[in-house]
């Protein structure tokens, strides 16, 4: 099979569109260039599409690897079979392939080797053949200084036969089989734990049984983790009768002598060697599929954090709210750069309202601040309500943002290199009011673990969590562009073909040389290769360049069809972009190049019609209800509006003003059996919900979403 073949298997397109993305993932294209700018390659295919392509050419290289790896070591043992060497050379799968290999495997001294030391292999296959009567007679031929009697021999033999039937294919192809379809999941409460008071959050699972394909990825990892954490005891198994009958339908050819002998051969292949191995497998196999689960939920939420609307290039006054501490504010200038920071004291124990409020008027007025943006922790409400009172002398609006991760980036290396002379209270300050004119910029410098937009991120696989965290990010920079003369190289490294070095030489070129002029400027940065400029340079933004493509998201490839359609039109290029009616007459056909078909075309028209469009909306102000300061105010029937701050797989997590942010179950989204939470709601979206009920003690908000 070649990697087409195996790629072809899962991906559900032309085989020539399979064959031309393998060749460009090779060429070193990534997968943003490729899914933007050879579409015609391509047939359209989207970057998720892209990005699994490009998974399955790396599974397709590691099953060849583990193949060779697995024949080499077969053939040095001089066990290797034209048989066994066709079966293995046809697998494609792992599972499988390591089947074949267990007979061969190296492994620490087993009861089986013992026993053929002892030189009782024979009689094991006379036992196997399962066609004579007299076995002990024959049992009696095998006696030696270490095999003393005839129970011994036997006990060795079945040893022997338990190995076998162990690394029989066709034995481990049916179990396997078995627990997919029928495994249960059993968890006992450890009786020295059932009165922790850590172990209470997991009191569900103190006495729980459930068919394993029946467990959501949600519950299976909470289990684990309480397992992990040593309250409960946790098993997958199937009816074992139904497993002997599955090997004894497999092994047993007649009825005789050495049938009992077999059954115990059975039952002790299948308690000591099947059992821990299958269920175990068993249980990875649920275990990943329930990491890609909370994976692709928190990729989803990340995605939609980093793409969430930005307010712009606006002044801003953030504070980081406190009561004893005081409430932290700094004032930021359009491009996000410090200008002022101060602490004031509105709330108790000090009270210095009147002063604090002297204070924030004298620097929305001396700053010219167009915006204040309030992180949502402690004190959150009580400072949004102390603004509010405040009679400035111009309108300014009010915004409540998440600082989820504000902490973690203020004691970061990013933090202290962007801010060396101040302290974490002000950094904090800062990520909070730059999270509002653009939270992608300031959110990718945080690591996505901590933005708090997760479903037990921190039990799944870490390394696949951070590969498609990594993805998603990649994905929303390189969909929205970048300014290069305001982008930090935290946010450049992102950038399609540019990464940690080349982003951090052209901050070092822009601080030496000042702004870039125009895009083929960035050839002259060092290291930055013809190959980097090609797949990098389309998704950044120059803004008032001479030339007004510099500033849009076609591709400099594609400047002279832009020139020539302008040209045939009668006009400049100027004059062609965003002139919708002229657009309109182009015809992509008649611009056709071996690099550039009808697909690329159709996009260049679209991005002329609106050049260096942001894809995200602009950020709107919301009202929480202002009755509503804390968990005691909240009344069961209570309609409240909200936002959507975490979406998991069993329902949505609203903030409706309280530091508790309330949770909409699943079943409580809307009418009907409901799939999927993200085709109800997506993340920071406005809502209505209902209190349906309050535990105080435990700080829970159980919610229901009102439908309008």
């Amino acid at each position: 099979m070649t990697n087409i073949q195996f790629i072809s298997k899962t991906v559900a397109t032309a085989t020539l569109n399979i064959q031309n993305t393998v060749q460009l993932l090779q060429e070193d294209c990534t997968i943003p260039f490729i899914s933007r700018y050879r579409k015609d390659k391509t047939g359209n295919l989207d970057e998720v599409q892209i990005e699994q392509i490009a998974k399955l050419q790396k599974d397709y290289e590691i099953i060849v690897k583990r193949k060779e790896a697995i024949l080499k070591s077969i053939q040095e043992q001089n066990a290797l079979t034209p048989d066994l060497d066709k079966k293995i050379q046809q697998s494609f799968d792992l599972q499988e392939l390591e089947d074949f290999y267990l007979p061969f495997k190296k492994k620490k001294k087993t009861r089986a080797d013992v026993a053929r030391e002892n030189g009782l292999e024979p009689l094991a296959k006379i036992i196997m053949a399962q066609n004579n009567d007299d076995v002990d007679f024959i049992a009696s031929k095998y006696l030696n200084e270490n095999v003393v009697n005839e129970d011994l021999a036997l006990q060795g033999a079945r040893d022997i036969i338990a190995e076998w039937i162990n690394e029989n294919i066709y034995v481990r192809k049916q179990l396997r089989r078995l627990f997919q379809r029928k495994a249960i999941i059993t968890t006992k409460v450890v009786k020295t734990k059932k009165d922790d008071q850590e172990a209470q959050k997991f009191n569900q699972y103190f006495d729980w049984s459930e068919p394993l394909t029946k467990a959501p990825s949600h519950r299976l990892l909470a289990m684990l983790r309480a397992e992990n954490e040593g309250f409960i005891k946790f098993k997958v198994e199937v009816d074992i009768e139904e497993a002997y009958d599955i090997i004894d339908q497999l092994v047993l050819k007649s009825q005789n002598a050495t049938t009992s002998h077999l059954q115990l051969a059975i039952e002790d292949s299948y308690k000591r060697l099947l059992n821990p191995a299958i269920s175990n497998e068993a249980l990875q196999e649920a275990k990943a599929k329930a990491d890609a689960n909370s994976i692709q939920v928190f990729a989803n939420n990340l995605g939609q954090l980093l793409l969430a609307p930005p307010l712009g290039e606006k002044r801003i006054l953030a504070i980081d709210p406190g009561f004893r501490s005081g409430c932290k504010v700094v004032c930021l200038d359009e491009k996000g750069d410090l200008l002022y920071n101060e602490t004031i004291y509105p709330h108790a124990p000090q009270n210095e309202t009147a002063m604090a409020m002297k204070k924030i008027r004298s620097m929305v007025n001396a700053y010219q601040i167009d915006a204040i943006s309030i992180g949502n922790g402690t004190a959150s409400r009580e400072t949004e309500f102390f603004i509010k009172k405040i009679a400035f002398d111009k309108p300014v609006q009010v915004f409540i943002v998440s600082e989820a991760g504000a902490s973690v980036y203020s004691a970061s290396k990013i933090a202290r290199e962007e801010f060396p002379n101040y302290d974490v209270t002000v950094r904090g300050s800062v990520s909070i009011g730059r999270r509002l004119s653009d939270p992608l910029a300031e959110l990718v410098k945080i690591d996505p673990k901590a933005i708090g937009v997760g479903q037990y991120q921190h039990d799944v696989d870490q390394t696949k969590l951070k590969v498609e965290l990594d993805n998603t990010v990649i994905r929303c920079v390189n969909s929205v562009g970048i300014n290069i003369n305001t982008a930090s190289k935290h946010l450049l490294s992102y950038v399609s073909g540019i990464g940690d070095k080349l982003a951090e030489n052209i901050v070092q070129y822009r601080s030496e040389n000042g702004p870039f002029e125009d895009r083929k400027q960035l050839k002259k940065v060092p290291r930055l290769g013809e190959k980097a400029y090609q797949q990098g340079v389309a998704f950044i933004r120059i803004s008032n360049a001479k030339n007004p493509l510099d500033n849009s998201a076609v591709h400099p490839e594609a400047y002279a069809i832009v020139e020539k359609m302008a040209k045939d039109l009668k006009l400049s290029v100027n004059d062609l972009i965003a002139n919708k009616e002229k657009t309109a007459l182009i015809k992509p056909e008649n611009y056709v190049t071996p690099e550039i078909g009808i697909l690329g075309l159709k996009d260049i028209i679209k991005e002329l019609e609106k050049p260096g469009l942001d894809p995200r909306k602009s950020a709107k102000v919301f009202e929480f209800d202002p009755n509503v300061k804390t968990i005691k105010d909240l009344r069961t029937g209570m309609i409240l509006p909200g936002i959507v701050n975490n979406i998991t797989n069993f329902g949505c997590f609203v903030d409706i003003g309280l530091k508790e942010s309330g949770l909409v179950h699943i079943s409580q989204l809307k009418a009907g059996f409901v799939t999927d939470v993200n085709e109800v709601v997506k993340l920071h979206q406005h809502v209505e919900v209902k209190i349906t009920e309050v535990d105080e003690d435990r700080k829970r908000i159980q919610l229901s979403m009102v439908l309008n």
